[in-house]
C-alpha cells in the first residue's frame, strides 16, 4: 500500500493512495498536468486511476476535475451534498455526464482490493467527509479541512499504518495576518480549520505503535510556515500525555507544489 502527497496547501490539493493494482486520487484541486505529473513519478498515469474521491466541493479540491473527466472515464464518490456543490459550481456544465456515484459517512464500499470507508467531518461544505483506506490488514487515514475534532473523529482514525492531516495555520499568524475579520472568523471556528496545535493534540490521541508515518497537509500558505508546523506539532507530541517522543514516528509535512515522498506500507 502507497501513500503519497501530490499537492497540499490552501492553493490545491490532491492525494494518492493505492495498491499494486488499485490506484485512487483523494481530490482533483490542482492542475491535471500536476496531477499527471505526481502519478508519473510513481510511474502511473491518469489511465491507471481506478477512482476520484472527493472531500467536498471547494474549488481548491475540485479544480482539475472537468479537466480530467473530459479525456478519463473515471468514476467520481463524493456525498450527495458534494456532488450537488460541484454541479452548483459548475457554470457550463462541463461534468453533466461524469459518472458522480454517491457515497454516505460511516457507510463502507469497496474498490477493487481496497475497502474505503468516509467518515463526517467539521467543514462549512455542504456534506463533506473525510476517508479511511484499508488494504488487507494496513490502514491510511486522509483527513483535512476540519474545523475540530471529536471523540467520533479520535475512534474513525484509530489504528491507522498511515496519516495525512491538516495542520493548516499557526494561530498567532493568522490572528496578525492580512485576512479581513470575517475570514479569520471562519478559519478559527468549528467548521474552519485546524491549527497547528490542535493537530498536534489529536495525533496524540492517535498514535500507535504501528503507525509508520504522518504527514502534516493542507498548510495555509499566507498563515503557516513548513517548519513552524513540524515543530509546533512535534512539540505536542513530544508534551502531550502519550507515551510517545516528537522523534519516534516519522513527520514530514506535505509541500503545496512538489510531491511528498512516498510512504509504503
Amino acid at each position: 500500500m502507497r501513500l503519497a502527497s501530490i499537492a497540499s496547501g490552501s492553493s490545491g490539493n490532491c492525494i494518492y493512495v493505492g495498491s499494486e493494482s488499485t490506484h485512487i486520487l483523494v481530490d482533483t484541486g490542482t492542475s491535471k498536468k500536476k496531477i499527471e505529473e505526481g502519478l508519473n513519478a510513481l510511474q502511473l498515469s491518469l489511465q491507471d486511476v481506478d477512482a476520484v474521491f472527493v472531500t467536498h466541493e471547494h474549488s481548491d479540491h475540485i479544480a482539475g476535475l472537468h479537466t480530467i473527466l473530459k479525456k478519463y472515464d473515471i468514476p467520481v464518490y463524493a456525498t450527495a451534498g458534494t456532488i450537488q456543490g460541484i454541479h452548483d459550481s459548475d457554470k457550463k456544465h462541463e461534468m453533466d455526464d461524469a459518472d458522480f456515484r454517491i457515497i454516505r459517512a460511516d457507510e463502507k464500499l469497496t474498490v477493487k482490493d481496497m475497502t474505503v470507508a468516509p467518515m463526517k467531518i467539521s467543514h462549512d461544505a455542504n456534506e463533506p467527509v473525510a476517508y479511511r483506506f484499508r488494504y488487507g490488514e494496513h490502514r491510511v487515514g486522509i483527513a483535512t479541512d476540519l474545523g475540530c475534532y471529536n471523540d467520533y473523529t479520535v475512534e474513525c482514525l484509530q489504528n491507522m499504518d498511515a496519516l495525512l492531516l491538516e495542520a493548516n495555520h499557526d494561530v498567532h499568524m493568522l490572528q496578525v495576518g492580512p485576512y479581513p475579520y470575517q475570514l479569520k472568523r471562519r478559519i478559527l471556528g468549528d467548521r474552519g480549520h485546524l491549527s497547528n496545535e490542535k493537530s498536534g493534540e489529536l495525533l496524540c490521541r492517535l498514535l500507535n505503535d504501528h503507525m509508520k508515518a504522518i504527514i502534516l497537509g493542507h498548510l495555509s500558505e499566507q498563515n503557516n510556515l513548513p517548519e513552524l508546523a513540524y515543530e509546533t506539532v512535534r512539540v505536542e507530541i513530544e508534551m502531550g500525555d502519550n507515551p510517545y517522543h516528537g522523534t519516534d514516528i516519522p513527520l514530514m509535512v506535505a509541500d503545496r507544489k512538489n510531491m511528498s515522498s512516498v510512504i509504503e506500507i
